[in-house]
């Protein structure tokens, strides 16, 4: 008897040992990345990106999963359950934590995780197809009014986006016929293919743009996107709207301290690394933003309250 106790003992010594320890070799085996999007999207891309680069910083290769669904819902949900060790990322757009908890009823809030740093903003707008008869969003608008019954069949990214186009449509007197995406090339693909009339997408726009299958019809952030500067605003289209898709690393909360700063030290060497903000800014044409855990919990939780602010108000 007094053998067993000694053993249990043991045991239960170990297991109180074992996380610390685990903590302190971390990390010791590989990683997953979870991302909101398909394959090929925008922001799979920039989680690939960073998957490779957080790798050579860590010492482990690092996997990306694509767990699409439900606006970034589905990858949100997965995520919170996971254990807080480190080996569960996401890499996603904010709007599942700061946007959807007002609207949705979730197993998740935004407590429940640790956001440890902003990675991108992804350039976005609304599109059409390249020979559509309209050259902006509100000259789509008037073309629904007068030649489709009111009717215009539109595909969002994400339920910011959705709510956004229901306001404006609703402004212009035009009935929308609504189809969610699982990310930018779906929606790309619905364009081209005539099955919608507009659609809304990130910085995958581009090289369709430049190859003259769709037309760039509004800039959704505040300012015009660079590349296509002709291309008005929908501010200056004349809807207080914009739309600003971040790209936010995020953990479950609870990350072992040792854990966290092995995984913050990572990325501020990367926000400082010139090649780093060339693959961001050049090769996925997405728009710089501040790293750091602290600017990320300000702005998340600045992103929480004004949703919040409009939901108590729709």
């Amino acid at each position: 008897m007094k053998k067993m106790i000694m053993i249990g003992l043991g045991l239960v010594l170990a297991a109180t040992l074992a996380g610390p320890t685990d903590a302190a070799e971390y990390p010791s085996r590989p990683i997953t990345f979870l991302t909101m999007t398909q394959p090929g999207a925008q922001i799979d891309r920039l989680a690939r990106g960073m998957a490779q680069r957080f790798s050579k910083i860590l010492g482990q290769p690092i996997n990306v999963k694509n767990v699409t669904g439900s606006h970034g819902t589905v990858m949100a949900t997965e995520l919170s359950r996971a254990k807080a060790d480190g080996y569960s990322i996401g890499i996603t757009s904010a709007t599942p934590f700061t946007y959807e908890p007002h609207y949705n009823k979730l197993t998740y809030t935004y407590d429940d995780f640790d956001y440890l740093t902003l990675l991108a903003l992804n350039s976005s707008g609304f599109i059409a197809k390249g020979d559509a008869p309209w050259k902006t969003l509100k000259e789509a608008f008037a073309w629904a009014r007068k030649n489709n019954n009111s009717t215009l069949n539109a595909m969002f990214h994400g339920a910011d986006d959705r709510d956004a186009l229901m306001r404006m449509a609703k402004k212009e007197g035009v009935r929308l016929a609504l189809l969610p995406s699982k990310g930018g090339p779906s929606v790309i693909q619905a364009v081209t293919g005539g099955h919608v009339h507009i659609g809304y997408v990130g910085a995958i726009l581009y090289k369709f743009v430049e190859a003259g299958t769709i037309k760039l019809i509004a800039a959704a952030l505040g300012e015009r996107l660079p590349p296509i500067p002709d291309v008005p605003t929908l501010r200056e289209q004349g809807y207080d709207e914009k739309i600003e898709m971040i790209v936010v690393l995020v953990a479950p909360k609870g990350l072992d301290a040792a854990v966290k700063a092995k995984l913050l030290a990572a990325a501020n060497t990367l926000a400082n690394n010139p090649e780093t903000k060339t693959f961001i800014t050049e090769n996925l044409k997405m728009r710089p933003v501040t790293w750091g855990e602290e600017y990320a919990d300000k702005a998340m939780k600045d992103m929480f309250d004004t949703f919040g602010e409009q939901a108590k108000n729709r």
